[in-house]
């Protein structure tokens, strides 16, 4: 499950008042995962389902719910389905999705044996009281007045009961009903367009139809046949995900697309070739499907797909160009760097930096000064081991260069490993900039202040050299006029004199001493504090200089 919570801001009922054909991705088993959602988004695709999940399971397990949930900030709108029997489970499971998606959906029409001996899929169909019961439950009890409650349901013989079931659902609130125009006993029949339809014109919410969607002219032969609101394809969609876009067969552009989604998110690799067995089932010979269906391992799948289809002219452009958010942390080192330059500059002195500083404008940034530090520190480590993610994928995924593979295999992943460890120079380098540059400005604030006392000093201690020297003029007067006098007690009054006079001259000598020494003191503490600074430093640069080698290493 993201980790992102993601709250609904899109309200899907608003779609279907546009008027046109809502072009819906079905849920399927094992294949209708983030990846592939992503895939069909790019070529037209409405709206995505999930795979059928079984609630109970789902709330049970905190395993289930990472395996068989997953999905990002651009996967919407999303529609999760779920199998359940009772109500209570189902509003439970659709709370808990309900940060990340925009719609729950009941699954009424699974036919398979399993489903229906556990209570679920289409046996659902004839219990019209515990679906309604169940579609109330998550009206009631997901808190957000947009998000939707739908069914998908299969027919019965007897349409009278599908149009009382659907009746009933709408009475309780439901948002939407997906009709497959089968029933649960038929497989690949005919689909019952005509049942479609009596159920559409029997309800005032929208109708999805659902079966043998194989290409765009089926959804407009069905809209005209039924007059439903959308569309839901599910085979049609794995055989062309560009189905929706026009595409009647996959185009090469959306195979490659597929390899770039699989691979950035570690689909696994028996899914990833099984779609693309779907995706070429229908440009591909009896005997190139043979070898196709015997391939092993990602790179050897796209090493056939280089050399029997060649490579967009495209992908090499799209594979290097920075996504937003790196261009954007990019952009942040080179200001970083600039910043510091700046700084550096021999002739702009620290006591007129801490001038700068301390201007109306930045001390009324300074209130937002640590928590904005402490925001971009986490950004930027969260993209570092992101990056080191990346790196570390592509790194371990490297085919060995002595098998026998088409060189442009080497050259698809290189780019992905490049890219990867691109972006990883860059968090680094903007992480350790940032808080280079913090403590550069830290010192140069401390070197200022400590300057201004330095020289305030300084002048107390010149003021107390003139003072004590003009005593010592003074005394040196009166000695001498003392000496001119004649009589015992005006040399012992002079004496006398003299000695106060000199014990206070020492007295100020003694007092210009210890402020010069206390001077020293804190410039010598500025100094120590500086040289382990640089020390420091040099112990980062080393550091980073020996990340830079093993990361070269890696690449060779």
């Amino acid at each position: 499950m993201s980790p992102l919570n993601m709250t609904t801001n899109n309200n899907v009922m608003d779609m279907f008042e546009k008027g046109n054909i809502l072009k819906i991705c079905a849920p399927m088993v094992r294949y209708s995962k983030l990846a592939f959602r992503s895939l069909v988004r790019k070529y037209d695709c409405d709206i995505c389902f999930t795979p059928m999940i079984v609630a109970p399971d789902f709330l049970r397990s905190v395993k289930a719910r990472d395996s068989e949930f997953t999905t990002n900030k651009a996967d919407r709108p999303l529609i999760v389905q779920f199998a359940a029997s009772d109500a209570q489970t189902l509003a439970d499971a659709a709370c808990v999705v309900a940060p990340f998606s925009d719609g729950v959906d009941l699954n009424c029409g699974c036919p398979q044996r399993w489903a229906m001996s556990e209570g679920y899929g289409a046996c659902l169909i004839n219990k019209p009281e515990l679906v309604k019961d169940m579609v109330r439950h998550v009206r009631n009890q997901v808190d957000n007045p947009n998000y939707t409650t739908s069914i998908k349901i299969r027919i019965h013989k007897e349409l009278r009961r599908t149009v009382d079931m659907c009746q009933k659902a709408e009475a309780a609130g439901v948002s939407w009903i997906t009709v497959h125009g089968r029933t649960a006993e038929e497989r690949h029949q005919p689909v019952h367009f005509d049942a479609i339809k009596t159920i559409k014109d029997s309800l005032s919410v929208p109708v999805i139809a659902n079966g043998d969607i194989k290409s765009l002219q089926d959804v407009e032969t069905t809209h005209q046949l039924t007059g439903v609101d959308g569309v839901m394809a599910a085979r049609g969609l794995l055989a062309n995900p560009a189905m929706f876009a026009g595409y009647n067969e996959t185009p090469l552009e959306c195979v490659w697309d597929w390899v770039d989604l699989a691979t950035d998110q570690g689909t696994p690799f028996t899914c990833f070739h099984q779609h693309l067995i779907y995706m070429l089932e229908r440009v591909c010979s009896q005997p190139e499907r043979k070898v196709f269906n015997s391939l092993h391992s990602t790179a050897a799948v796209i090493d056939y797909l280089h050399s029997t289809y060649g490579l967009p002219d495209t992908l090499t452009t799209i594979s290097l160009e920075m996504s937003l958010q790196w261009t954007t942390v990019a952009c942040f080192l080179y200001a970083e760097i600039f910043i510091l330059l700046l700084l550096c500059l021999p002739f702009i002195s620290a006591t007129r930096w801490q001038r700068i500083f301390q201007l109306n404008i930045w001390n009324r940034m300074a209130k937002f000064g640590n928590k904005v530090f402490i925001a971009m520190i986490i950004i930027l480590i969260v993209f570092f081991f992101d990056a080191m993610r990346e790196v570390k994928k592509y790194s371990g995924g490297q085919p060995n260069k002595n098998a026998n593979l088409h060189p442009s295999t080497f050259d698809h992943l290189h780019m992905k490993l490049f890219r990867a460890q691109r972006n990883l120079y860059i968090s680094g380098f903007s992480l350790f900039l940032w808080l280079l540059m913090r403590r550069v400005i830290t010192l140069i604030n401390q070197l200022a202040t400590q300057s201004g006392n330095t020289a305030a000093l300084q002048t107390q201690a010149d003021n107390a050299n003139l003072a004590a020297k003009k005593y010592m003029e003074d005394n040196e007067l009166l000695k001498q006029t003392l000496m001119d006098r004649k009589g015992d007690k005006a040399t012992a009054e002079g004496n006398e004199l003299l000695r106060k006079e000199v014990e206070k001259c020492k007295e100020e000598q003694k007092a210009s001493k210890e402020a010069l020494k206390t001077s020293q003191s804190q410039l010598e503490a500025m100094k120590k504090q500086y040289d382990e600074l640089t020390r420091e430093y040099d112990r980062l640069l080393k550091e980073h200089q020996t990340l830079q080698e093993s990361g070269d290493k890696k690449e060779d």
